[in-house]
């Protein structure tokens, strides 16, 4: 009898017991071994990533150092509120450094996607196994390198006086003091840097569609251009509506070692390489001014999350699959 009353409980019954039994405790106990193998990656992002936000207070106070350490700096520095982010706002190179830096970051997500997807897709159609590793580990290298050793890569070809490009063109264009090459340059030197990771991710979609659909495509009469367009690229969509968000969220950061290690910091050419990254140091560095190098930098940070909130909104009113959450 007591049999049969197990048999005939609810659904509801039964979902309610098994919620029950897997509780909290439960599941910490049945993931533990995940959860040890994220448990470093999780101490790391609080210590380094948690905890410091609450040091964005310097940012609305007049920060001056105390031998007493930094919380002592932290309580006796004055309290200022907006004045740090007024003196960012009303300064001259507010409009410029904003303006470089999306502007560059526009230019650095477009040619991302589309390099990127193009070389995903050539390097998905090559037959040859050992050459696709070979073109993989080629675009991939630069990646790994250091941005003072691809700066002194660029020196050792835009040096004025032996550099290998003024040697082959004839010339002795100072490139360190000419503007008006760098927006290429740089945008170049970054979408090169960059193109072998972005690829990489690409290039593992592709290679795990169902090949059926390529037979079905075949089938239809499409020939490789259209097994693209209709197959491969429809495919490539979630990731890369993805990989534009997370990039559109750092729309307003730029890559500090490019903007500034590459050009080698030349006063020259300050309004086509500073950007806010820059302008954050070389303010740090020459006025020492923590509490306006902290607003610009809390300035970065809040309009870049507002920007991840709104594209991601816009994206899932569009596609919710293809929203990052």
């Amino acid at each position: 009898m007591e049999d049969n009353n197990k048999i005939q409980k609810s659904p509801e019954e039964i979902a309610a017991a098994a919620k029950k039994k897997e509780g909290f405790w439960y599941n910490i106990i049945h993931n533990g071994p995940f959860i040890l193998f994220a448990l470093p990656g999780a101490i790391w992002m609080i210590f380094f990533f948690y905890i410091p936000v609450f040091a964005n207070v310097v940012a609305f106070k007049e920060f001056q150092f105390s031998p007493d350490g930094f919380l002592a700096s932290l309580a006796q520095s004055k309290w200022v509120g907006f004045q740090n982010f007024k003196f960012l706002f009303t300064s001259d190179a507010a409009w410029l450094i904003t303006k470089n830096t999306l502007l560059y970051n526009l230019g650095f997500i477009t040619l991302n996607l589309v390099i990127s997807v193009f070389f995903a897709i050539v390097m998905s159609e090559l037959r040859h196994k050992r050459l696709v590793k070979v073109y993989q580990t080629s675009m991939l290298l630069p990646y790994f390198l250091s941005w003072v050793i691809i700066g002194y890569f660029v020196m050792a070809f835009l040096n004025p006086d032996k550099g290998l490009l003024n040697t082959m063109l004839h010339t002795d264009i100072n490139w360190y003091a000419e503007p008006k090459y760098w927006p290429f340059i740089l945008l170049f030197i970054g979408t090169w840097k960059g193109i072998g990771y972005n690829s990489i991710l690409y290039f593992a979609i592709v290679m795990g569609i169902d090949p059926t659909y390529y037979e079905a495509a075949t089938v239809d009469g499409a020939n490789k251009w259209q097994q693209i367009k209709n197959v491969t690229l429809p495919q490539l969509v979630p990731l890369m509506t993805l990989m534009s968000i997370l990039a559109v969220g750092n729309i307003f950061r730029a890559d500090f070692g490019l903007f500034y290690t590459v050009p080698q910091n030349s006063g020259a050419l300050y309004n086509v390489t500073s950007v806010l990254d820059t302008y954050i140091y070389n303010g740090l560095t020459s006025t020492g001014d923590i509490g306006m190098s902290s607003a610009a930098s809390l300035y970065q940070s809040v309009v870049g999350c507002i920007m991840l909130l709104v594209t991601n909104a816009i994206v899932r009113r569009l596609d919710s699959d293809s929203a990052l959450f």
